[in-house]
């Protein structure tokens, strides 16, 4: 026997549905896409800034700035791009799409099932996130990155922090090329 319908009166707050929230995220994800130039203008400034930071995040330690730092990305990326914190982010190599959010997370381009409205095919009111990532690519200085095949997702890095990541190899390179110049001037 079907179970009873419930009463007009029942608590069913609004905006809260799960299809409702998946649309408010794919609006906003599209609306980073459209803005991926302005993005990659900030990054930019941005990895350099926190790439200033590196002597006091060495000093912490960056195991002790993990938590704080993860706690930020995880809100800031995950509200604008829908990160699902793979602690390997190319953003701004695939126009600002997160290629996580695909269904089947394929990092180096589209399925062969991309609808003809650009749509995804598991999820057909979803956007192709590839269709997103070249229109975004379009649109940044970079944009060519988005032809560099990427490595495959390393799951030990998943839930960390990509920032830090980041941050400590680039300053790892950037003392390697002094060292480098050091020792070619003692010559």
């Amino acid at each position: 026997m079907p179970k009873p319908k419930a009463p007009a009166t029942a608590y069913n707050p609004a905006g809260v549905s799960p299809s409702r929230r998946r649309r408010n995220k794919i609006a906003i994800r599209l609306w980073s896409v459209r803005n991926a130039r302005f993005f990659e203008w900030f990054y930019t400034h941005f990895a350099n800034a926190f790439l200033g930071l590196h002597p006091l995040l060495k000093r912490i330690g960056y195991q002790r700035a993990e938590a704080p730092v993860k706690f930020v990305e995880r809100n800031v990326k995950g509200f604008l791009f829908d990160c699902r914190m793979c602690g390997q982010c190319v953003l701004s190599s695939t126009g600002m799409s997160c290629p996580m959010n695909c269904p089947k997370q394929l990092r180096n381009g589209p399925c062969g099932g991309v609808r003809a409205n650009g749509n995804c095919e598991v999820e057909p009111d979803m956007p192709c996130v590839w269709v997103q990532a070249f229109q975004g690519s379009e649109r940044m200085k970079g944009g060519d990155r988005i032809m560099t095949v990427q490595k495959p997702v390393d799951q030990s890095w998943r839930e960390t922090s990509s920032w830090l990541r980041v941050t400590a190899e680039d300053a790892a390179k950037r003392e390697a090329a002094r060292q480098a110049q050091g020792s070619e001037a003692a010559r």
